[in-house]
């Protein structure tokens, strides 16, 4: 059934670099290509500084690409303007990483959530302006009450709500959750998440959730895709990649993860990854995982290997497939 939905997201050959002076060039996404259909999720996942974020700011239009394209429903996102550009910033919204960051201290919660709805005139006055900001408080555990308050007197579990609660205010139809969950305690992970969930049920959303932790992403995704240095290493199903991953940098992901049994995890294996993260500046010739790769062969330091279709719907870049 999933094949069926309309494709909102279409990114192709995607390049993000950063010119960092003395004739460096940073290659913080290099030649990136993922589909996502309406209301799925696609977990974007990596180890920090590897490009996803950028590779997600660069897909809504933050960043200006370097070279590719993304169509969002068959529309270039790098060559909208005007009222074009107000339409595709309703329906296209952004939960950021750090609550504490991207909320305005000096506003009340209420006018935090009000400044879209007040930029697109989605209420038809002040009493509609106001019943729409305690539906939204309430729709993400919050109380109406709240939205009087200043910033500084909620938690993070709060303030991230009152994120979620503003981006929804437009009424959008994709959103970009940018590590939603990883500047909050533990504790408060999963509520978070399976508000996501929730909300994405009621409201046919569609995801594109940018994650390090491997666990939230598999409660959190339909599909997931792995990025290494700019790159994507494998992408597949969630049941499928956690069942049957075929690169070794995601087994070496996957083998991280606790397992709750003492017992199981006492007779499981790590993959240990041996040397650091390659500089993006000046990354490796051929595939650039070779270097802390115990199956690298001379083919990995020759040629760079192309994201292929190893299994139905199960692709990766390596050389062993």
């Amino acid at each position: 059934m999933q094949d069926k939905k309309e494709v909102v997201l279409e990114v192709k050959n995607l390049k993000k670099y950063f010119d960092v002076g003395k004739n460096a060039v940073l290659k913080a996404v290099d030649d990136v290509s993922f589909i996502i259909r309406e209301g799925e999720t696609i977990g974007l996942v990596g180890e920090s500084g590897c490009g996803k974020t950028t590779c997600g700011r660069t897909c809504i239009g933050m960043y200006n690409k370097t070279e590719g394209s993304v169509l969002y429903k068959g529309k270039d996102v790098h060559k909208i303007h005007g009222a074009e550009k107000k339409a595709f910033c309703k329906e296209v919204q952004t939960i950021f990483q750090d609550p504490y960051a991207s909320l305005n201290p000096r506003m009340t919660v209420g006018d935090i959530i009000a400044e879209g709805i007040d930029i697109h005139n989605l209420a038809a006055n002040s009493k509609d302006r106001t019943d729409r900001i305690q539906y939204l408080l309430q729709q993400v555990g919050l109380n109406k009450e709240h939205s009087n308050r200043f910033v500084h007197e909620f938690s993070g579990g709060q303030r991230q709500r009152i994120g979620i609660a503003r981006a929804l205010a437009v009424e959008p139809k994709f959103i970009m959750c940018d590590e939603p969950i990883s500047a909050l305690d533990v504790s408060i992970q999963a509520q978070v998440v399976n508000l996501l969930i929730k909300l994405q049920r009621e409201m046919g959303l569609t995801y594109l959730f940018i994650a390090h932790d491997l666990s939230m992403v598999k409660h959190m995704s339909d599909r997931v895709a792995v990025m290494y240095l700019g790159v994507v290493a494998e992408l597949t199903e969630s049941k499928e990649l956690y069942r049957n991953a075929l690169h070794p940098y995601t087994k070496a992901l996957l083998s991280a993860i606790p397992i709750a049994d003492p017992r199981l995890e006492r007779m499981r294996k790590r993959i240990m990854l041996e040397g650091e993260v390659p500089s993006p500046i000046n990354p490796p010739l051929g595939c650039r995982f070779r270097k802390r790769c115990s199956y690298a062969m001379k083919i990995c330091s020759e040629q760079t290997p192309p994201l292929k279709e190893a299994a139905p719907n199960h692709f990766v870049a390596c050389h062993l497939y």
